[in-house]
């Protein structure tokens, strides 16, 4: 690591395009939308030097057009996996005593890459392949993944530049953050493509190199960003792109001598069974390996009686159905007072009224499909459930289609048990429960939002009253590791709200700060004395 430090560049939140009508932007990025529609890709997997083909190809499809093949993946083995990780602990030698500024400058380039010559092609890519619209993908896979490069090499500078405060006369004391022992596994998930991005280049700067293996069903658009990192000159070997089944790569990954860290977002339920693998195999470790994993969410809002409704409406629209609902911190389950009840209700129901849902090539759709025919069907069970439930009322929505997309409408149901099913289970689809309260027990239900669900990820409350407000923010404390005040639970932004949560939710190790970084680091004290002593006797000896 170069002793030196440099003056990096400020980083600022990348602007927005609205892709309004008549912009440049829009005909740019619905011309890219249509040239990509036009072709195939074939995705290979990138391991060292090499981009593999396989016997076992699989097609890349829309979920909103799942009848349209945008390509094809080549689907790996286990041997594939011990090919990953022999050229990622190949490539550490080299790339962990690269000097630090030089890894900065790579990512650097990559954030301008995504924002000037691929910054059209990542926003369809992720458009086409995971069904976003195009303002869901511009702050997605535009936005956040600039910000998330550019930020975290403002964080590496300084974490680098923390040294210990004090060096007595004749001693210099200085602290090394090494690149851990051995390799990183990276799992991305499918509905944003900042994080599967993010989740391998972030230890990749502090030194590391990752084996990555991204879910199915962003392969799309995780192969443009690999193809980008090596253009802004990331090292062969340092990222290994890998299409393989999760058990299969997750045999070789956890018994692995060297593996050292997972970095992680998914189910509770697939974290909850990897630390555990983890666990047991740990006697086979060269070192303790860093576990770090952003998984599920039951986010919730709540509205005191001084609320405005028309505020709280909002929120839930878009909290609860933007991009389908498919986010970790979509507004899911939602408490509002019987004197806010009818008005909320109204606002809410005459905005999911105008809510335009198809193709995501259409602009005028504020919705597109679910991810998958497994999605579709878990959703549509939760939906029929609550249909046949004497004690719930489908106000909006229910109704749900497969025919030529995995199509399910935004749909709210309104439970007379606050404990149903759907305020407790983290559904990831475009369904939002409601439970109704007494105005006056605002503080005995703020113990219901605390106690209903094992997540801790995002929530809301929205009063107009301060003292509300104060109390809200005192008994949700652990309730939500990312939590906002008069404003919807979602859109958490890269240096200004650094994301993550706790209990079931993951170690709340925040994505887009410092802490994040500090996790892939393994520091070394070093102390040097210029004029070491040389009589073992002590004053007090005489």
């Amino acid at each position: 690591m170069s002793t030196g430090f440099y003056q990096v560049p400020t980083p600022i939140n990348e602007p927005i395009y609205d892709y309004a009508p008549g912009t440049s932007e829009r005909e740019a990025l619905q011309a890219t939308l249509t040239a990509l529609q036009s072709q195939q890709v074939e995705v290979p997997l990138y391991i060292g030097s090499e981009q593999i083909t396989t016997d076992v190809k699989k097609s890349l499809n829309p979920p909103h057009n799942h009848q349209h093949v945008l390509g094809h993946y080549y689907e790996g083995d286990a041997s594939h996996v011990e090919q990953a990780i022999n050229a990622a602990l190949g490539a550490k030698y080299a790339w962990e005593n690269m000097a630090w500024e030089q890894r900065a400058s790579i990512f650097l380039k990559a954030a301008e890459l995504i924002a000037g010559k691929y910054r059209y092609q990542m926003n369809a890519a992720t458009m086409l392949a995971q069904s976003k619209t195009a303002h869901q993908s511009e702050i997605d896979a535009v936005c956040e993944i600039i910000d998330f490069l550019r930020f975290n090499v403002k964080y590496m500078t300084e974490i680098y530049e923390q040294q210990p405060p004090i060096s007595p006369k004749g001693v210099w004391n200085r602290v090394e953050q090494r690149p851990l022992e051995g390799f990183i596994f990276a799992i991305t998930p499918f509905n944003f493509t900042a994080i599967a991005g993010n989740l391998p280049a972030a230890p990749a700067m502090m030194g590391n190199t990752v084996v990555w293996k991204p879910a199915e069903t962003q392969i799309y658009s995780a192969n443009l960003l690999m193809q980008i990192f090596r253009e802004a000159g990331v090292p062969d070997g340092v990222i290994n792109l890998i299409n393989v089944d999760g058990p299969v790569a997750g045999e070789v990954v956890f018994n692995h001598p060297d593996f050292a860290g997972l970095h992680f977002t998914g189910s509770t339920k697939v974290f909850k069974q990897l630390w555990q693998t983890i666990g047991n195999n740990i006697d086979s470790y060269r070192s303790y390996p860093r576990i770090v994993g952003e998984t599920g969410g039951k986010d919730f809002i709540i509205a005191h009686p001084s609320a405005d409704a028309k505020a709280v409406a909002t929120a839930i629209v878009r909290g609860g159905f933007e991009f389908q609902g498919q986010k970790c911190s979509a507004a899911s389950r939602v408490y509002i007072p019987n004197n806010l009840w009818d008005e909320i209700k109204g606002y809410m129901l005459e905005d999911i009224e105008q809510i335009k849902m198809g193709d995501v090539a259409d602009f005028q759709n504020f919705m597109s499909a679910v991810i998958s025919e497994v999605a579709f069907d878990r959703i549509a069970q939760y939906i029929d459930n609550a249909k046949n439930d004497p004690m719930v009322e489908v106000i909006a929505g229910g109704e749900y289609d497969k025919s030529q997309g995995y199509f399910i409408q935004p749909t709210v149901l309104v439970a007379q048990e606050p404990k149903y099913t759907t305020m407790c289970e983290e559904i990831f689809g475009p369904v939002v429960t409601i439970y109704v309260y007494q105005a006056e027990r605002f503080e005995e239900t703020l113990e219901l939002v605390d106690q209903t669900s094992p997540y801790a990820l995002t929530g809301a409350v929205f009063a107009q009253d301060r003292y509300a407000l104060q109390q809200a923010t005192q008994k949700l404390r652990h309730s939500a590791g990312n939590f906002y005040i008069n404003d919807k639970p979602t859109g958490a932004v890269v240096g200004q709200q650094p994301f993550g949560g706790a209990r079931g939710s993951g170690t709340n190790d925040k994505a887009g700060a410092a802490l994040n970084l500090l996790r892939w680091v393994s520091p070394r004290t070093i102390k040097e004395t210029f004029d070491p002593p040389t009589n073992f006797r002590y004053p007090f000896m005489g």
